[in-house]
């Protein structure tokens, strides 16, 4: 097991269960999975959209699966069909191992980091988050890279509501911000 696993097993699930009165232990919410996005429809070089899948697999140990454009768009250059982004589903120890390095190895090496908004959160409790440069992942120090790429993070929670989904990532220890400081 993961320490975040363990943590959830401890400490989040008597924490949760004690400030929402859970009758069933089932009822308490966890995390499902985590959706890794990266678009690259701007992006006209194989060779690029090449390196950029290679790095994303090496960041979430998992190949990426490319997503195609559903329709037509003259403004954006994009045809019917032509891959404009990279998607990757992590569930499992795969997605406890992620957000293990997120949390604390590549949140807190973020430029200007000073936690995650409270408004970062859907009205279900999922948390998505952007990381403007793929860097501050731990798997990238001493890789050889031309450019950056920014990704999309969304940790999906079968939290009911808002305030459950935040509490719930904050007993597993994401820095999430307090509305008090804001």
């Amino acid at each position: 097991m993961t320490t975040i696993e363990e943590k959830y097993k401890k400490d989040v699930l008597p924490a949760m269960r004690a400030k929402f009165g859970y009758k069933n232990i089932m009822a308490i919410p966890r995390v499902q999975k985590v959706v890794i996005n990266c678009g690259v429809g701007k992006i006209r070089e194989e060779k690029e959209r090449a390196e950029i899948q290679k790095f994303l697999a090496l960041i979430t140990g998992q190949k990426p699966a490319p997503r195609a454009a559903k329709k037509a768009i003259a403004s954006f250059k994009t045809r019917q069909g032509l891959v404009i982004g990279y998607q990757v589903t992590l569930r499992g120890k795969r997605m406890y191992d992620f957000l293990s390095r997120l949390v604390a190895i590549a949140l807190p090496r973020t430029r200007d980091f000073r936690g995650l908004d409270s408004k970062s959160f859907d009205p279900k409790g999922n948390l998505t988050i952007g990381i403007k440069e793929h860097i501050v992942f731990p798997e990238m120090i001493g890789e050889d890279y031309r450019f950056l790429f920014g990704l999309e993070v969304t940790v999906v929670s079968s939290a009911k509501t808002r305030e459950e989904g935040i509490e719930l990532l904050r007993l597993l220890g994401f820095p999430i911000k307090s509305e008090i400081n804001e």
